[in-house]
């Protein structure tokens, strides 16, 4: 793997996998991949089809696990057979998927508590807490403050990046250390991809940490503070964006590919 990044940090990683292997049907989907996250960064993620970012935010996220590996957060070691979606909540890691759904129909507080509901002790669902903290969720974690943008408000309503946002802003809310964003900008406008990289750069404001997956390397490069190549299950490369322009970057994906299919 090519290494550019000369950052040498003093402090811990916050996330730190190591040898992650997974197969599928006898297919190599990750290959002894080793990724650190620093709290206070976005770690951009790129590759084509079939690089293994979906793979790799799978198992991070608690929905696969890994053939061989450990997975460290905090400083702990995770045993990835109790390692689920939930546990990887409690431990402060939210996903936001590309196929992420959102009820069209139900108002935007149903939204970003569907399935963890602020409760009081008998269990009764506390209503008028849940549209006070969905407003604060909009206006503060994510800045919409749009006309129409209430804790009322039908999720039919709002523009594609407005949704991307209110994803965002559930994640950030529930105690998250770590947000990962699958491809966050995918089939919007340029004024929106705009609004939803607004919402990202909120995210490491409030000293979370982000992993921005994405294909698009001008939206990537535009947000994140390092970037991780990978091809075909592996890492081939991870750089400081500091250290190499949206070009030069281009031009060490392509060079990846080429290297990869041996020169085809």
């Amino acid at each position: 793997m090519e290494n550019s990044c000369q950052d040498n940090r003093a402090i811990s990683p916050l996330l730190s996998l190591r040898e992650i292997s997974k197969s599928f049907d006898g297919v190599e989907a990750l290959q002894s991949v080793d990724l650190d996250l620093f709290s206070g960064e976005i770690l951009g993620l790129v590759g084509d089809n079939g690089a293994g970012k979906s793979t790799l935010i799978k198992i991070l996220s608690g929905v696969h696990a890994p053939d061989t590996g450990q997975l460290n957060i905090g400083g702990r070691q995770v045993d990835f057979k109790t390692y689920d979606v939930r546990r990887a909540r409690r431990l402060g890691i939210e996903t936001v998927f590309q196929d992420c759904s959102l009820g069209e129909k139900q108002p935007l507080w149903r939204n970003i508590f569907v399935g963890r509901p602020i409760t009081n002790r008998l269990g009764f669902i506390r209503v008028r807490e849940q549209k006070r903290a969905a407003l604060e969720i909009l206006h503060h974690h994510v800045g919409l403050k749009g006309a129409g943008i209430n804790a009322n408000a039908r999720v039919r309503h709002l523009s594609g990046g407005e949704r991307q946002g209110l994803t965002i802003g559930r994640a950030m809310y529930f105690d998250s250390r770590i947000i990962v964003l699958d491809e966050p900008t995918t089939a919007l406008s340029l004024k929106e991809v705009d609004k939803v990289l607004s919402f990202v750069g909120q995210i490491v404001r409030q000293d979370k940490a982000c992993i921005y997956i994405s294909h698009n390397m001008s939206h990537l490069y535009r947000v994140a503070h390092r970037i991780v190549l990978m091809n075909r299950g592996r890492i081939v490369g991870e750089y400081l964006k500091n250290d190499l322009s949206l070009e030069e970057l281009g031009v060490k994906l392509m060079m990846a590919h080429t290297i990869s299919d041996g020169g085809r």
